[in-house]
Parts: structure tokens; C-alpha cells; sequence
């Protein structure tokens, strides 16, 4: 075998590979052996078939076995001998040409074939002495734990019918048509729909209105769609809502105790407190974590600059424009709402892709020197989450795993990231800094600064996770429901 390289260009790499047609035919000869003994061919005894015979019937086939064999194999055999790694599965290049094909399979001719890769660069650690982190941490109060507990025994809490009308609090259950320019439009009507006059659930103002029906009524509401609403072809305009009142509840008292909790599942209101204080600590904890991770990775940032390899940088681009695109589609706004030109948010996303990708290679090759490894046991957790997330589909979600190559790395990379992360965490100096939930949970400009355009606002940004108690509230109604357009969170550091 011929190995010559022919570019060598940042870090692109090219090589032609030359198998003679003397070690493809001595390697064909050793195979038709070896297939002497196994196959049977009527008019000859096991093990009595010509060479010739047998080369005649299977040599072709038996040989496109082998170059198959060869272009999966010897380009990594070949990356391994020059102590590189490739970013991406190399590119692998033959001829296409029938005739010249067919030698080859011949054994008549030499196969030729080119292997073009990128190499991940060669990175050389450097110490994390003088890495510090301040961890942000948030005391859960009494107050806090006792607010949320009262607002799930208020999604919690039993109505009972009442005559009269119907005032703030008050339970209404109705029919909804909701029509634009007089046409009904998808998703906005409901059967039996109930609603809480002064829940916020519903478009503004539209809850209000309903203060005064009662059974029986029919009555049509307007309002006007939020300019932020999430269908494009609603958001701003006037809608009218034909409503038949079928019923009017009034709530009734709202009480914590042990009962409250049985209903819940739980054993007693104690238990029920210990689960919320947990469950807002998770939150906080989450936060924190982020914010440790971002100091992290912005420090490391400034630590290692390096070429990337530009099909892993074109790969998160891709992923991160397309989401970009999503969230401004799905809010209906455009680059020039946003305070930016489709141009110049390219421009900035690229660098975004390109630090995602150089952290990377950083924290992989930290955690590969460190011997950090993802368990099997890991691996199952992750993918019993991804089940959880998409009930009912569950098959098909493993069989995209199995038959997906590359799939499973989903599932590892976020899991050996975030150990890594821990593995520094051990290492460098971490200083706790008690705050308010509301320091905690504001923006941090600075940290934005590195995620999205200087100055400008690239992509709306998603709200903050909800308090745990929301968790346990009733799920919103289907169309005129009060939902803001999807502000996206300004994406935070991936790794892989």
C-alpha cells in the first residue's frame, strides 16, 4: 500500500492511497482458499471447485467485499499510523468510472482512492491554578416554601356550583368560538373548557369579561391578540369569542394540611414542604450551575485559541441558525425587529459556533487526559429521560438510538461534559456567594455579551423556568390562552 499525501492546508489534510493490483489479487486468492471449503456448487464435491471455477462465479463479488472492507478501514489504520484525528468521518473519493471499476474488481487494475479529512489540532493543556469561580447561592426561606405550597393548594383547591353571577376567583366552564375578520381559526375553539376569572391564563381582557355571566348566558367577547403571540397570523389582531356559559363555580377554602397533601400523593403537609423546599432548591441549583459553568468556560476561552476544524464549525452553525430562524418565525418578528441585519447576526452566531467548537476540543481533551469516562448505566438514564420527554413514542425513540449511527453521542456528550466541568470543579478555587433569588435569577449582561451580538438583540430569548409550585397547577387551555411568543434563552455553552 502507497500512502502519499497531497494537501496539507491549515488544517485540511489529503492523501491518495494506492493498493497495488498484486496485493488485491494475492489478497482475492487467499479469500477464494478460504471459500473453497464452505461453498457448494452442484457437479462438484465440498472442497473440489476449481480456483478458476470459483473465481469466475464469486471473484467480483468477493472483491467488492474487500474494497469495502479497505475504505472502512484503512483511512483510520492510515490516521492512527500518522498520529492524527480526524474531526469528522473522512471523505472518501474513488472512480467512478464503470470500466475502470471494473478492473479493479478484476484484480486488473490498481485501487486508487483518496481520503480527505480535517485533523482536530493538537492541544496542549494548560494549568488550572489560576482558575476561580464565585458559586451564586440562594437560602431558601419558609416564606418562600409556604408561598409556593399555597399556590398548589390553589391549583388544588375544589369548586362547588353556585347560582348568580360570576365574579373574580369564580370558576366558569363554557363552549369558545373564536373567530378573526369573522372566520374561525385553528385552535380556537373548546367544549367544557374551564377558566379562573383572574388566573392571567386567557388573552387580556378576556377574563374580565366573563366577571357578571352565569349559566345559560351566551355572550361574545373581544380582545385583541398580544403583538407577541406565537401564531404569526394572530399576534396583533382583533378577535371575537362566542361564548356559552355552562357553568359558574365558586372556590372553596384553601387548606394546608395533611389532607391536601393525601391528595397529592403525599403522606403529610411536612412531607409535601420538604418536597417543594427541594424542588426550588433543584431550580436555584440549576441556575447556579450554569452560571459556574459559564465562568468556566469563559475563563478557559481566554486561555486556548486555536484553528477549528470548519465542518465542526459549519455543523454548529447550521444547528444554531436554524433554532435562530425557528424562534423568529414562530414570533413572527425578523432580524430588523431584533436590532440586527440577517448579515451581521451570521457574522456573530459564526463566532458563537466556533467558541462552542474550540470549548469542545478543550473539555474533551481535559476530560480524555483526566480518564473520564461515561458509564453504561449513565448512558440508560439519559435515554430513559428522552423517553419520558416524548410519552407514546417511545419506540420510536429507540429505534432511533439503535439504527441511528452517531445518535448515542447525543446522549454521551452533555453527560461527559458536565463531568469534566465537575472534574475542574475539584481543582480550582470556588467561592460561595449567598445572593437573593432575584440576583440569582437576573440577566447577566456579561455573560449574554459572549452568547449573542454586542449591543444587539440577536434572537428573543426564553423565559426563566417556572417556580416548582407551577409545576402542580392546571394545565392552559387550548386558544385564547395568555402565551407571550417564546423568548429564547440566550443558547448556553455546549460542548460537543
Amino acid at each position: 500500500m502507497q500512502v502519499t499525501e497531497t494537501l496539507a492546508e491549515g488544517l485540511k489534510r489529503e492523501i491518495k492511497v494506492v493498493i497495488p493490483k498484486q496485493e488485491m489479487e494475492q489478497e482475492l486468492a487467499v479469500r477464494l482458499a478460504d471459500a473453497k471449503d464452505k461453498v457448494r456448487i452442484n457437479g462438484f464435491r465440498p472442497g473440489k471447485v476449481p480456483l478458476a471455477h470459483l473465481k469466475k462465479m464469486y471473484g467480483k463479488s468477493i472483491m467488492a467485499d474487500l474494497v469495502n472492507e479497505i475504505v472502512r478501514d484503512r483511512p483510520n489504520q492510515i490516521l492512527s499510523e500518522r498520529g492524527e484525528k480526524s474531526a469528522t468521518q473522512p471523505s472518501i473519493a474513488m472512480t467512478e468510472d464503470e470500466a475502470e471499476a471494473d478492473k479493479i474488481l478484476n484484480a486488473q487494475a490498481d485501487f486508487e482512492f483518496t481520503v480527505s479529512y480535517e485533523v482536530i489540532p493538537p492541544i496542549e493543556l494548560k494549568s488550572t491554578d489560576g482558575l476561580s469561580v464565585i458559586r451564586e447561592v440562594v437560602e431558601v426561606t419558609e416564606d418562600e416554601v409556604n408561598e409556593q405550597i399555597e399556590k398548589i393548594a390553589e391549583s388544588a383547591r375544589t369548586f362547588e356550583t353556585k347560582k348568580g353571577k360570576a365574579a373574580d376567583g369564580d370558576r366558569v366552564t363554557m363552549n369558545y368560538l373564536g373567530k378573526v375578520d369573522g372566520e374561525a381559526f385553528d385552535g380556537g375553539a373548546a367544549e367544557d373548557a374551564e377558566l379562573v376569572i383572574g388566573s392571567g391564563r386567557f388573552i387580556p381582557g378576556f377574563e374580565d369579561q366573563l366577571v357578571g355571566v352565569k349559566a345559560g348566558d351566551e355572550k361574545q367577547i373581544t380582545v385583541i391578540f398580544p403583538t407577541e403571540y406565537p401564531a404569526a397570523d394572530l399576534a396583533g389582531k382583533e378577535a371575537t369569542f362566542d361564548i356559552t356559559v355552562k357553568d359558574v363555580a365558586a372556590p372553596g377554602a384553601i387548606e394546608i394540611n395533611d389532607e391536601l397533601a393525601s391528595t397529592l400523593g403525599i403522606e403529610s403537609v411536612d412531607r409535601l414542604k420538604e418536597i417543594v423546599r427541594g424542588q426550588i432548591e433543584s431550580q436555584y441549583g440549576s441556575v447556579t450551575r450554569q452560571k459556574v459553568k459559564r465562568q468556566i468556560l469563559d475563563q478557559l476561552d481566554g486561555m486556548y485559541q486555536f484553528d477549528t476544524p470548519e465542518t465542526l464549525v459549519n455543523a454548529e452553525f447550521d444547528n444554531i441558525w436554524r433554532q435562530i430562524n425557528t424562534d423568529l418565525s414562530q414570533s413572527g418578528k425578523t432580524f430588523e425587529d431584533e436590532g440586527t441585519t440577517e448579515e451581521d447576526a451570521r457574522v456573530e452566531y459564526r463566532k458563537l459556533a466556533e467558541r462552542r467548537v474550540r470549548l469542545g476540543l478543550v473539555l474533551s481533551e481535559i476530560g480524555e487526559k483526566a480518564g473520564v469516562e461515561v458509564t453504561e448505566e449513565e448512558m440508560q438514564r439519559a435515554l430513559y429521560a428522552q423517553l419520558q420527554q416524548f410519552p407514546g413514542q417511545q419506540k420510536e425513540i429507540l429505534d432511533f438510538f439503535r439504527n441511528t449511527p452517531g445518535a448515542s453521542a447525543s446522549l454521551r456528550a452533555p453527560i461527559f461534559e458536565e463531568k469534566v466541568v465537575d472534574k475542574l470543579l475539584s481543582e480550582i478555587k470556588v467561592t460561595d456567594k449567598t445572593v437573593t433569588k432575584e440576583e440569582l435569577m437576573a440577566e447577566d449582561e456579561e455573560a449574554d455579551s459572549a452568547e449573542k451580538p454586542a449591543k444587539k438583540k440577536a434572537a428573543p430569548k426564553k423565559a426563566k423556568a417556572e417556580a416548582a409550585s407551577d409545576e402542580a397547577a392546571e394545565g392552559e387551555e387550548a386558544a385564547p390562552k395568555k402565551k407571550a411568543a417564546p423568548k429564547k434563552k440566550a443558547a448556553e455553552d455546549s460542548a460537543e
